[in-house]
């Protein structure tokens, strides 16, 4: 199976900003640098494990949140003056192109279900 651009994406984004974020000082490594680490490697996992789960959409949705998470997490450090705008910018671009990825793959989802459920709709009003 082809390995899907978002999951890319999401590892080249822990590549570029993990890196980053261990250089934090020592008041925000281990609070907000440590969850943002966390919250990386989870919305990595959750990729996988929804291209290969049957319940993809609970997943890509639990993983919208997280996305959401890291956003703010990411602004929080702007904030801080952890990030120069160069840097907040770039991950800011990083983080948007995979949630459009995610609202795409929920969409196609939605869209998969309803033409699935129309013809059986249609033969139960028969």
């Amino acid at each position: 199976m082809p390995e899907l651009s978002i999951i890319q994406k999401t590892y080249d984004l822990i590549k570029w900003y993990i890196p980053i974020l261990n250089r934090l000082p020592k008041q925000h490594k281990y609070q907000l640098g440590d969850r943002t680490i966390d919250n990386l490697y989870s919305i990595l996992e959750g990729l996988i494990e929804a291209k290969y789960s049957q319940q993809k959409r609970a997943k890509i949705e639990s993983l919208n949140i997280s996305l959401d998470i890291l956003r703010y997490q990411t602004r929080l450090l702007f904030d801080f003056a952890q990030l120069s705008t160069e840097r907040y910018e770039h991950v800011n671009k990083l983080i948007t192109e995979i949630g459009c990825e995610l609202g795409g793959w929920l969409k196609q989802l939605t869209n998969t279900h309803e033409a699935t459920r129309k013809p059986l709709l249609a033969n139960h009003q028969l």
